[in-house]
């Protein structure tokens, strides 16, 4: 177990190295000057060259992505061109919506998924398989941009019971900002749940024809003991590999959701910020995402060993 947990350690490590360097070398080859941008079309040459000076751009792109690399080991994300405020700030006020963001929606993606799963792959093949099958198709094909706006249409607008946008933060309550999440939540929720459950179904499935569920049965214990106590575990490992890449999604991929809904998190600081051409911005959020999704990664490995006692040894 240890070895295991040592070479995931090491496969993490190495990552991260080279996706830094991917991260850093395809945003420093997109087209256009930041000081340029900031300064607008009718500045001076002079003026230009000087802004680049103070900011740091004249250096090589060597020795900046050095100073960024160490950096961030510190926590030192170093300074938004655009807002001239520490990057690392600027995270952390919207990490506090997007995770909490991701962890709700992940909630209600499991909450739905893992009994449609079930239910559906205890009864295969009859009405409620057909059922559940379908509603799935549909939360796959429906867009969730355009299911959000039905929820603010329906809940927002029509009932009045949810704000239909903005975060007041976590100083006006946690009930009151849990409110605010909830649309998006359910919205982000729908298409995960629906993939979740269909992969937990085919897992499932796929299980149940084993030899040794066979032999359960033949042992005469129930279909509903045999699924409970053997075959969902055994078929959990693929539904860990997808609960862990849609919580990375969630986190990194919710830009259309935070700006329907004017949520200030990660995603939609990343949308700011390629718009004003604050690549130290774009760099650090991009990379601390890719942190995100290699730790998820491999907390998801870990729980493979859990699951599967076999990569214990």
């Amino acid at each position: 177990m240890i070895a295991y947990l040592a070479r995931r350690a090491l496969v993490l490590a190495a990552t991260l190295v080279v996706a830094s360097l991917v991260v850093f070398t395809t945003i420093e080859i997109v087209p256009g000057d930041p000081a340029a941008y900031m300064l607008g079309l009718n500045a001076s040459p002079e003026t230009v060259m000087a802004l680049r000076r103070e900011l740091g751009l004249e250096r090589s792109g060597f020795a900046r992505y050095l100073d960024w690399s160490t950096g961030m080991l510190r926590g030192d994300f170093g300074v938004s061109y655009t807002y001239r405020t520490p990057i690392a700030g600027m995270i952390a006020d919207r990490v506090t919506v997007s995770l909490p963001l991701a962890l709700f929606a992940l909630t209600l993606a499991i909450a739905v998924a893992l009994p449609a799963g079930l239910l559906a792959a205890s009864r295969r093949g009859g009405a409620l398989d057909t059922a559940v099958m379908g509603f799935t198709q549909i939360g796959i094909a429906v867009p969730n941009f355009w299911f959000a706006m039905l929820l603010v249409l329906l809940f927002a607008i029509e009932l009045r019971w949810l704000p239909s946008g903005g975060f007041p933060g976590w100083q006006a309550g946690v009930g009151t900002a849990l409110r605010a999440l909830i649309l998006p939540s359910i919205a982000l929720a729908l298409p995960q749940a629906a993939i979740l459950a269909r992969v937990l179904r085919s897992a499932l499935l796929d299980t149940l024809g084993e030899d040794y569920i066979r032999t359960a049965r033949a042992k005469g214990l129930s279909p509903r003991a045999t699924l409970w106590r053997h075959a969902l575990r055994n078929a959990m490992i693929p539904v860990l590999t997808i609960i862990g890449l849609q919580f990375s999604f969630l986190l990194a991929g919710a830009i259309i959701i935070e700006n329907v809904f004017f949520l200030p998190g990660l995603g939609r600081l990343v949308f700011q910020s390629i718009a004003s051409r604050d690549l130290v911005v774009v760099e650090s959020v991009v990379m601390l995402l890719v942190f995100a999704v290699v730790m998820v990664t491999f907390l998801v490995d870990l729980a493979y060993a859990w699951v599967d006692p076999r990569l214990r040894r």
